[in-house]
C-alpha cells in the first residue's frame, strides 16, 4: 500500500460516520478572548503595538493636524507621500512637501520619500495589527512597503475590534488587504533581527479619539 492509499484510507476512517456528503463541520472557535469593555479593547491594541516596536501616538480629532506635523518634523521628514483620498486637513500644519500618490511612479521613486501618512481600515487589538484594503485614503499597497517611514490614523474606537474574526467580518476579502503588525522585521538562521528588509523600518501609529485633549492619555 502506497502512502497516499494510507493517508486517503484515514480520511475515510475518520469520515464513516458523517451523514452526507455536504454535512456541516461545527467550529467552536472564541470570536474573542476575555470580555473587556471599549476602553480596554484600546488599551490592548496600544499595549500590542508598542510591544511590536510600532511607536504609539494619541491625540484629539482637532489635534490630529499638529500632532502629524510634529511627528514628521521630529523624524526630519522633508517629503510625505499622500494617498489620493486622505483628508486634506490632516495635513494643514505638516511642513513637509506632500508628494500625491501616482500610478506611475516607479519603486527607486518611493524610495526617497521620507514618510507616507495613511489611514486604515480596521486595527485588531488582540494582535496589534492594522490592515489596509487599499481605499483613496490608505493608497496602493508599495507606498507601504518601500518608503522607510509609515504613519498610519486610527480612528478610535470606531476601527478598533478585539479579534481577528470580527476583524475579518469589516474587510472586504477581494481588495488587496496588508496586515501590519510593528515595523517589517525578519531573522536571519542565527535569529538576528534585521529590520527594514520587506518594509518601512519604523511604523507610527496614531489614535485618534473625539474627546477633548485632557481626557486622552499622551
Amino acid at each position: 500500500m502506497s502512502s497516499r492509499e494510507r493517508i486517503l484510507g484515514r480520511v475515510r476512517r475518520a469520515l464513516s460516520d458523517v451523514s452526507g456528503e455536504d454535512a456541516p463541520i461545527e467550529r467552536t472557535y472564541l470570536r474573542e478572548h476575555g470580555d473587556r469593555t471599549v476602553e480596554e479593547t484600546v488599551e490592548l491594541l496600544a499595549e500590542n503595538l508598542a510591544d511590536y516596536r510600532a511607536i504609539v501616538h494619541r491625540c484629539t480629532t482637532a489635534d490630529l493636524p499638529s500632532t502629524l506635523a510634529g511627528m514628521l518634523a521630529a523624524r526630519g521628514a522633508k517629503t510625505v507621500l499622500v494617498p489620493p483620498g486622505l483628508d486634506p486637513s490632516w495635513l494643514t500644519e505638516a511642513g513637509a512637501d506632500q508628494v500625491p500618490d501616482r500610478a506611475g511612479s516607479f519603486p527607486h521613486e518611493l524610495d526617497r520619500i521620507d514618510s507616507v501618512v495613511t489611514a486604515c481600515a480596521v486595527a485588531i487589538a488582540e494582535t496589534g495589527t492594522i490592515v489596509l484594503d487599499g481605499s483613496p485614503d490608505q493608497g496602493r499597497r508599495r507606498i507601504t512597503l518601500v518608503p522607510d517611514h509609515h504613519i498610519c490614523v486610527v480612528r478610535v474606537p470606531d476601527q478598533v475590534v478585539s479579534s481577528v474574526p470580527q476583524g475579518l467580518e469589516r474587510l472586504d476579502p477581494v481588495r488587496p488587504l496588508t496586515w501590519i503588525s510593528g515595523p517589517s522585521a525578519t531573522s536571519d538562521i542565527e535569529l538576528d533581527r534585521v529590520e527594514g528588509v520587506h518594509g518601512p523600518r519604523t511604523l507610527e501609529v496614531v489614535l485618534v479619539a473625539d474627546q477633548t485633549s485632557a481626557e486622552v492619555n499622551s
